[in-house]
């Protein structure tokens, strides 16, 4: 099978990570070249994208509107295109489907984020100042509209914003809005199916999450067809629905059952997120185009969640204490599944929980993981764990599963997502250093590994990627 990608940026979780997911079933991503790509701020060339997109002679087409219309995820939150340019860049998928009526086209586009930072590498240069006044302004103007509809007085706190900034910062965020109701028109009109409309970096009363009531409203109103589903993540939705390609090729339905060490931490809204874990859990297994199989009902593959710290920890900003109690729970629900396990561990942000990693490794069940994550936010994890799982069941079922890319990369992510961010990352972006430190970790889990050609995308210690090889291929 071969899948074509407009990724969301170029980072490695966006390029590498979905390429990975489509090799363990034996598929083929087509990826754009790394010229047409952005680097970091400096956007992808949105035009040759589209052309790029339409040329494509593939079974499946996964498409980021971000990448379409501003040329990546940064650049959608500080270009200056109007309304309708990008809207114009948005109708190649109308030509698409036009010149390939009978090709899947999924999509996803974001709620654009208003982080509670003042951390201005990825957001318009007026964030260092006034980063965490519009991630607020975004609150109060959530609950204002939440205290129009029950007819109770309106927030009454000031922000201290310059009438400039809010302005300029808001017709971004309009301009943004407009493209993901496109977005939703285009799945009324049988263009792409599906729509996923993704929420990064947001919280529960934000900017992001009272702009989905008004998706969520226009879902309502338009009744598509096809399948819309909203819930927080980003990164890790092209790996998803490149897994959701993979699976309705396959056409019998994977079955993914959820499995909490702590089941009360599935109410627990985690870090960076506005909906609570277990719902996103189910989400993310609906994106991938599996099912989530019933309490008593046979799966394929059990979810099994090491569910958030109600302190919404984060191993980098934040380390958290141990908790035996937890790591012990998580533990019992790996060794007592009856069908494989994917583990995504959402204890902490950024970073899996290393008591966890070394538990299951004195108990002999690494090995025997279909695939594990354990990287930035909840969403992020559990998506790209349920891709993985949902690759291994289909390539395991068509005959075409390819074991040593299953192997890479679970020992990818447990070495980045248990050995770097959780150990490592704190030393800062140095690949040698890096390297050095990983290599053991690496080969604690499989001495037939090496890391090479270590290096950081971005120039900052967040991003990490690295090369794993084989012995046999040395």
């Amino acid at each position: 099978m071969r899948i074509a990608l407009l990724p969301l940026d170029e980072r490695p979780v966006n390029v590498r990570l979905p390429a990975d997911v489509a090799a363990i079933a034996g598929a083929r991503l087509s990826l754009p070249d790394a010229g047409l790509l952005p680097s970091m701020r400096t956007p992808g060339k949105a035009g040759p994208l589209g052309d790029w997109l339409l040329d494509q002679d593939v079974d499946a087409a996964v498409v980021c509107v971000e990448m379409l219309v501003h040329g990546g995820l940064i650049p959608s939150r500080t270009s200056a295109d109007d309304t309708p340019t990008v809207l114009e860049r948005l109708g190649v998928l109308r030509r698409l489907r036009r010149a390939r009526p009978g090709l899947p086209i999924a999509a996803v586009s974001l709620v654009t984020r208003a982080s509670d930072s003042y951390h201005g590498d990825e957001e318009p240069s007026y964030w260092p100042r006034y980063g965490r006044e519009l991630h607020a302004l975004g609150g109060r103007l959530h609950r204002a509209h939440l205290a129009d509809l029950t007819g109770e007085p309106a927030p009454a706190e000031e922000i201290d914003v310059p009438a400039e900034i809010r302005a300029d910062f808001e017709l971004r965020r309009l301009r943004n809005h407009v493209v993901n109701l496109e977005a939703l028109r285009l799945l009324a009109e049988g263009v792409v199916d599906p729509l996923l409309i993704t929420a990064d970096d947001t919280a529960v009363h934000s900017a992001g999450s009272v702009e989905q009531h008004w998706l969520r409203h226009w879902a309502r109103a338009l009744e598509p067809a096809g399948t819309l589903l909203m819930y927080p993540g980003a990164d890790e939705v092209g790996a998803v629905l490149v897994a959701r390609a993979l699976a309705a090729r396959h056409g019998r339905p994977v079955r993914v059952s959820v499995v909490a060490g702590d089941p009360a931490g599935l109410d627990i809204v985690a870090a960076f997120e506005n909906l609570p874990t277990g719902a996103g859990a189910r989400r993310q297994i609906l994106a991938a185009g599996a099912q989530v199989a019933a309490a008593g009902e046979e799966a394929d593959v059990a979810l099994v969640l090491h569910t958030p710290d109600p302190g919404r920890t984060d191993w980098f900003g934040d380390p958290p204490s141990p908790d035996p109690d937890a790591v012990a729970a998580t533990v019992r629900a790996v060794r007592d599944s009856r069908v494989p396990v994917a583990l995504a561990d959402v204890r902490h942000t950024n970073g899996g929980d290393p008591d966890l990693v070394a538990a299951l490794r004195a108990e002999g069940l690494v090995d025997g993981l279909v695939a594990y994550g354990g990287w930035n936010t909840a969403g992020n994890t559990i998506g790209s764990v349920v891709a993985a799982a949902v690759a291994t069941v289909v390539g395991t079922r068509e005959k075409t599963l390819d074991r040593t890319a299953a192997r890479r990369l679970l020992l990818h992510r447990l070495t980045e997502d248990h050995g770097y961010q959780a150990i490592v990352r704190a030393t800062g972006p140095d690949a040698r250093e890096a390297r050095e430190r990983l290599q053991p970790i690496l080969r604690g889990f499989d001495p037939d590994w090496t890391i090479e050609d270590v290096r950081f995308p971005w120039n900052r210690s967040f991003e990490i990627d690295f090369t794993l090889v084989h012995q046999q291929d040395r």
